[in-house]
């Protein structure tokens, strides 16, 4: 017995994971995801998929950001007619990322001239298919369409990543078993759990986002952010924070709040200007009894909220964003899009980076082409809205805060999955750093180690791993 995995997003590329396992009776999906940032495909996203979609029987997400979750509803508009696994917080993030995505994508189809991606509808179709998964269940995957079993079960564990984020076993009747991660946190984190280990795979396919960098420890980011924070404030200016509304934003407020609590920072105003976040944030603090690590669950009990504090304001209306105009500096503005590249986070840098006295804060990944990436590169203006903003604010750039594993956490979670693999493929990460994290699990682990290409089939068996001739 074998199963085939086929890379149709996330080779080569950190955006668009979307993976296919095949079994002898049965076909299931990781991820469906969109791509974003300059590596954008528009076929690669509004084009039709490359595998029937009505001959899928499952759909299994690892996470709910949106290069996770984004093209679902679309697979769903296509035909798609099987369950969609995923933990039960991802259930509740994926929808509002989902729902929050189909006025965005209207907009950039209305720009393309062509069709919106899904609509409401979609969104809705797509919900009434998810069935939730708690981790370390074994599940069998129903068939979709055909008579008979699929041979197939998916295992969850997590991975640290965001609330709710998991990595996917798939096995067949006979034991064969391919291993995805999804997306590794970055352990130890304030709010999660460390990453658990996958053991039980005969071929692993892991991200490679930060596989060529490190990051400063939690420690060590945690004492760099008060220092630019003390600075920022010192100059008087607004400081403006792009921050993905999912993970981020919630891991901004609750260090924010521990600062301001302990006097470390003095207490000015901060504004969530993200209705995304906002609704995220109420369902971290839904599900935080039950995902995060057993210490931050007892901080929780003892302070009611981690994400609150008493000069917050959450300015979910137009009105209540626009009235932050008029609040002086210093102040902390929290807003979307992470990398800049939409959102009400556009709207502040127009009015605050032309400023000296401003502080632009950068604490995630940021794709190629997006202007938050060319902010941290140091340009010496972006485009925003149509115009050319010139920088005068100070850009702190500080890495450190990612979701994501960084190089040595990356190969440390791939020893830990030795010695069952006959290979482990280094994914979703620009090209450089698939590579570079890939050479180093061969070198210093002695595995077998495979940078994917976009489209490749490989075949895999308790013995071997060998690539599908086209």
């Amino acid at each position: 017995m074998s199963l085939r995995l086929s890379f149709y997003g996330g080779a080569g590329k950190v955006t668009g994971s979307n993976f296919l396992i095949e079994g002898a009776n049965g076909k299931v999906l990781v991820d469906c995801g969109i791509e974003q940032g300059a590596d954008f495909c528009e076929e690669c996203v509004y084009g039709p998929f490359p595998y029937d979609v009505k001959a899928i029987d499952a759909l299994v997400v690892t996470h709910a950001h949106l290069d996770h979750v984004g093209r679902i509803p679309k697979l769903v508009r296509d035909g798609f007619r099987g369950k969609i696994y995923m933990t039960p917080a991802t259930r509740d993030l994926a929808e509002l990322i989902m729902r929050d995505s189909v006025g965005i994508l209207s907009e950039e189809a209305s720009r393309r001239d062509i069709a919106p991606l899904y609509g409401e509808k979609d969104v809705d179709a797509t919900s009434s298919l998810i069935e939730t998964l708690e981790y370390h269940t074994e599940k069998e995957i129903p068939a979709c369409r055909q008579a008979g079993p699929t041979g197939l079960s998916v295992y969850l564990r997590n991975t640290g990543h965001i609330l709710g984020s998991a990595s996917v076993r798939i096995k067949d009747e006979e034991g064969v078993a391919v291993a995805l991660t999804g997306d590794i946190g970055n352990s130890p984190s304030p709010l999660l759990p460390d990453w658990e280990p996958v053991t039980d795979a005969d071929a692993l396919v892991m991200e490679s986002v930060y596989g060529d960098r490190n990051h400063p420890s939690q420690q060590a980011r945690t004492e760099i952010l008060a220092e630019v924070l003390k600075r920022a404030i010192a100059k008087g200016g607004a400081i403006l924070i792009p921050a993905f509304s999912l993970e981020r934003t919630q891991l901004m407020l609750y260090e924010l709040s521990n600062f301001f609590s302990a006097g470390t920072l003095p207490k000015i105003p901060v504004f969530l200007d993200s209705p995304l976040a906002i609704k995220v944030t109420t369902v971290y603090e839904k599900w935080g009894p039950t995902y995060f690590k057993p210490e931050t669950e007892d901080e929780m009990k003892r302070e009611e909220s981690i994400f609150e504090f008493p000069f917050l304001k959450q300015t979910p209306s137009r009105e209540e964003s626009m009235s932050i105009e008029k609040v002086p500096g210093p102040k902390i503005i929290i807003a979307g899009a992470g990398m800049s590249h939409g959102g009400r986070i556009g709207h502040w840098e127009t009015r605050h980076l032309p400023d000296p006295s401003s502080t632009l804060i950068i604490v995630g990944y940021q794709a190629p082409g997006t202007p938050g990436r060319r902010m941290m590169e140091g340009a010496s203006s972006v485009r925003l809205g149509g115009n050319e903003i010139k920088i005068k604010a100070k850009v702190e750039n500080l890495t450190g805060w990612s979701a994501h594993a960084d190089r040595d956490e990356l190969l440390k979670f791939a020893h830990a999955s030795l010695p069952r693999p006959k290979a482990i493929f280094t994914a979703i990460g620009e090209p450089s750093a698939e590579r570079f994290l890939a050479q180093r699990i061969h070198d210093y682990l002695g595995a077998r180690a495979i940078v994917p290409e976009s489209g490749q089939t490989w075949e895999i068996t308790k013995d071997s791993v060998k690539q599908v001739p086209v």
